[in-house]
This record gives structure tokens, sequence and C-alpha cells, in this order.
């Protein structure tokens, strides 16, 4: 049943905000969403009772009020999406049938999927590679201002002894409408059970908006 509800809310948001591309709209809700009840405890799985997670309720539960004006969204184009598939490892035929386009990946470029520019971070580690799921990855994200001016400090909040995560620069500021600025997230990450599940909160706030990514770690 949640589809037709958020479907309505994305009629709303573009309603509101015409220009943003439809990337920008899910990010609006996805950034806003909230994975708390009101007393401030965590929302918790129908199912089981037991405390809910990013592979239960996605980013979280949407808001649409705080939806409208979210500060920043994680916005993405055409260029984007063609990355991605290179990353994927598409072939220019493959790519030409899935979208119609005649794009060729550049040879010199490190195309990887974590790269996409989604509001949330997924981090699969697989134990047979050698390091037994140890390791460092980094990802790399562009936050858009569609708010007013200001600056934004950043915040983690991991559950797990397990993971380490750094995020460069700890601060970005905005002067302007559309403004672009990039960030990167490091994530040192300790060998692991098969089947091991962490999961983390980024958020960057300016004391008015609250922009939340939600973070899933895998060892397999």
């Amino acid at each position: 049943m949640s589809c037709p509800y958020v479907s309505g809310l994305v009629a709303l948001l573009k309603a509101a905000h015409p220009k943003w591309s439809p990337a920008a709209v899910k990010s609006a809700l996805m950034t806003t969403s909230y994975t708390t009840y009101k007393n401030g405890k965590p929302l918790k799985d129908i199912a089981t009772r037991n405390a809910a997670t990013p592979f239960d309720y996605g980013a979280g539960h949407v808001d649409p009020v705080a939806a409208l004006a979210p500060g920043l969204v994680y916005d993405l184009g055409v260029e984007d999406y063609l990355s991605f598939l290179c990353a994927l490892n598409y072939t220019t035929r493959d790519i030409k049938i899935l979208t119609h386009i005649d794009f060729t990946c550049d040879s010199s470029k490190n195309y990887r999927a974590g790269d996409l520019n989604y509001p949330s971070f997924a981090v699969s580690l697989n134990k047979s590679s050698g390091n037994r799921g140890a390791g460092t990855k980094i990802y790399t994200r562009t936050l858009t201002n569609v708010g007013t001016p200001g600056t934004y400090k950043v915040s983690v909040s991991a559950l797990s002894p397990s993971v380490k995560i750094w995020v460069e620069p700890k601060s970005l500021s905005f002067a302007r409408a559309y403004e672009k600025k990039m960030y990167t997230v490091t994530f040192v990450t300790s060998a692991m059970p098969s089947g091991t599940k962490s999961f983390a909160r980024l958020e960057w706030s300016d004391g008015k908006h609250i922009v939340s990514s939600p973070i899933a770690i895998s060892w397999f």
C-alpha cells in the first residue's frame, strides 16, 4: 500500500518544485524520512516486534512536510546513470538497447557502482576475496543546495565497532541555490562472519534541516 501514497507525495513535491528532477524528488523524500517514533524509540518490524533496520524500512518513514524543504538533495542526471551502467560492465551495445543512446564507456575512467549519487550507502564485503571481509572502501557523493545559503556539518552514527566511518570534509558551505559540493565517505571494516550486517546513519545539518542517509554494510 505504500506505493500509491508515495506516488501522491511525489506529485505534490513536483507541483511545488517543477524544476526538480525525479532524482531530486526521490532524494527529498528519502533524506527527510524518520526512523524513530515520537518518543525517540526506533521503529519496529511489525512481524518480529524487533527494532527495524534499513533492510525493513529503507530510508525510513516519509515526512511530506519536511520533504517540501529538504535543504540539500542528491541529484542525478543522464550521465550519472550511464556511468553506473559502465561500472556494471555494460557494453556499448547493451547501453544502446537499454537507453537508446549511443554511449561508449571511457576506458581511462575508473567507474564504480558505489559512486552513483544515491541518498544511501550499501557496502558489500566478500570474505572469499582473501581479506576475510576486512578492508577499506571509499564512496563519493555530491549534494545540491535547494534551500537558502548555509553551512552544513556532518555526523555519523555507527552501531558496530567492526566498522569505522570517516567523512571528508566535515562541513559544506553553500552560498547560493543549486550550488553543488562533493564529499567522500571512507569505510574501514574488520573481518566478520558471513551473514553479518551492520547499519549506520549519516546526517548533514545546518541547524534547520537534517539531510539523512542510511548505511548498510554486509559481509558475505
